[in-house]
C-alpha cells in the first residue's frame, strides 16, 4: 500500500491536497512521513494565518521549523508576555501580518523586533500608546483597530500621524467617552491613505469643507460601518473625488427605521457625487428605490443586502448598471423567490454571483444557465437539496460554472464588523 501511493508523483498529491481544508490537511498529515512531507509544502498554506495561544507553555523547535517550512507570514497572537513575544521574534522572524487579540493590553512595541510587518490587527484590548512612537510604525500600510480602549484619544491621534505610510485603516472604537471627530484628522495626517473604514459608535465623521475644496482627499475606498445617524453632510462624497468602493454597513434595517425616507436622501445625494464609483455594498438601511436611480453606471461590483427587493427595485437597479459584473443580492429575511429566473435578462454581463436559492423553484434557479459569462456562483444557504439542484445546473452548462457553498475565507486583518 505505501509503495502504491508513493509511486503517484509528488505535483498531483500536492494538487489534490489543494482541495482540502486545513483541518483535512492536518488530519493527513498525520497518518505517515511521506504525506507530512507533502502537506508542509508551502503552496498549499498560502494566506494561512496560525494562532498563537500560549495556553501550554512555549511551542517546540520543531513546530518552528514546520511553520517556516510552511512560510507563514501572518499569526494571530494571543499573548502580551514579553517571553512569548521572543519565542515569536525568533521562531518566525519573517513574518509580515500580526493579529493582536484577547489581551488585556498591548502596545506597538512588538515592531521594533519585527522589522517585516507591514499589517497589523488590534482587537478587543487596551491600546498603550505614546505620542511618539519608535520609527518603526512607518513600516506598517496597514492598520485595523477594533474594539479597543484607548487612555487618551489626543494622544492616540497624535501618535497615529507617526504612521505616514498606512495606505489602510480600519477605525472601529469603543464607544467609551465622548464621540471622536476624525475624518479630516486622519486624511490630515496620514496622506497615503487610500483606504478608510469607520465603525459609528461613537465616531463624528465631519470635515472642514473650505481646507477640503483645496486639498481634497486621496481615499478611493470607504467604509462606513453601523451607521445609523446623520453625522455625514449630502456633500460629503464631493470631498472624495477619486473614491472608487463605497460601502455602508446601516444598522438598522429600513423596516426598523423611524425616518428611513431621509437616510434614502443622505445616500442618493452620496451616489450622485461619485462618478468614478466602480464598487457598492449597502447592508440593510433604506428601500432600495429610494436611492437605485443614482446609483453611477460606472459600477461593476454590487452587493445589495437590503429587505423587501421587488422585480421593480431589480429593474431600477439593473438600468443603472449595464455593465455590472459581479453581484451579491440578499434580500433576506425576505426572499427573490422566482424574480430570480430574471437575473439572467436584468444583469447579462455578470461574472459571479452570491444568491440564496430558498424558497426559489427550481426551475427559476435552473434559469441562471442563460448567463453565458457567468465564471462563479457563490450559494449562501446550504439546504438539503442544494447538491441535487447543483448538480443539474453542472449538467446545463456543461461543468463550466464553479459552484460554491462556502465562501472565501476572509483575511485575517477583516474583523466581525463587516461580516
Amino acid at each position: 500500500m505505501a509503495q502504491s501511493f508513493m509511486q503517484i508523483p509528488s505535483e498531483v498529491w500536492n494538487h489534490v491536497f489543494t482541495f482540502l481544508p486545513v483541518s483535512d490537511k492536518f488530519c493527513v498529515r498525520a497518518t505517515c512521513k511521506y504525506f507530512k512531507k507533502l502537506i508542509d509544502h508551502w503552496s498549499l498554506w498560502k494566506g494561512w494565518s496560525v494562532v498563537l495561544s500560549f495556553r501550554n507553555g512555549p511551542y517546540s523547535n520543531q513546530f518552528w521549523a514546520s511553520l517556516r517550512r510552511r512560510k507563514v507570514a501572518s499569526v494571530v497572537m494571543r499573548s502580551n508576555k514579553a517571553k512569548h513575544w521572543s519565542q515569536l521574534t525568533q521562531g518566525l522572524p519573517g513574518v509580515s501580518t500580526v493579529v493582536v487579540e484577547g489581551t488585556p493590553r498591548t502596545n506597538f512595541r512588538f515592531l521594533e523586533e519585527l522589522p517585516h510587518v507591514k499589517r497589523v490587527a488590534v482587537r478587543s484590548t487596551f491600546l498603550l500608546c505614546d505620542a511618539n512612537p519608535a520609527a518603526s510604525a512607518q513600516q506598517l500600510t496597514h492598520l485595523s483597530l477594533c474594539g479597543i480602549s484607548l487612555p487618551s484619544k489626543d494622544v492616540f491621534k497624535a501618535a497615529l500621524s507617526k504612521f505616514t505610510n498606512l495606505t489602510s485603516l480600519d477605525y472601529h472604537l469603543e464607544p467609551i467617552g465622548p464621540p471622536v471627530s476624525c475624518l479630516q484628522v486622519l486624511v490630515d495626517s496620514l496622506p497615503k491613505l487610500k483606504r478608510l473604514s469607520v465603525c459609528f459608535k461613537r465616531v463624528l465623521l465631519c470635515y472642514d469643507t473650505t481646507e477640503a475644496i483645496h486639498r481634497p482627499a486621496a481615499l478611493s475606498s470607504l467604509e462606513l460601518v453601523n451607521y445609523m445617524n446623520f453625522s455625514l453632510p449630502t456633500d460629503t462624497m464631493r470631498l472624495l473625488p477619486h473614491l472608487r468602493s463605497l460601502s455602508v454597513y446601516h444598522q438598522l434595517s429600513h423596516t426598523e427605521m423611524d425616518d428611513p425616507q431621509h437616510l434614502g436622501f443622505y445616500l442618493k445625494s452620496w451616489l450622485s457625487d461619485l462618478p468614478q464609483l466602480s464598487s457598492l455594498l449597502v447592508i440593510k438601511g433604506p428601500a432600495a428605490n429610494t436611492y437605485a436611480s443614482s446609483i453611477p453606471a460606472t459600477v461593476t461590483s454590487l452587493t445589495l443586502r437590503v429587505a423587501g427587493l421587488s422585480a421593480g427595485d431589480m429593474a431600477a437597479v439593473a438600468a443603472q448598471v449595464p455593465n455590472l459584473l459581479h453581484l451579491h443580492i440578499d434580500p433576506w429575511p425576505s426572499h427573490l423567490g422566482a424574480h430570480t429566473s430574471k437575473i439572467p435578462q436584468l444583469f447579462p454581463k455578470l461574472k459571479s454571483l452570491k444568491i440564496r436559492h430558498e424558497h426559489v423553484p427550481e426551475k427559476d434557479f435552473l434559469q441562471l444557465h442563460q448567463l453565458q459569462d457567468l465564471e462563479h456562483l457563490e450559494v449562501l444557504d446550504d439546504r438539503p437539496n442544494l447538491w441535487d439542484l447543483v448538480g443539474k445546473l453542472r449538467m446545463i452548462t456543461k461543468n463550466r460554472l464553479n459552484i460554491s457553498t462556502s465562501p472565501l475565507p476572509r483575511d485575517v486583518l477583516c474583523c466581525a464588523c463587516t461580516q
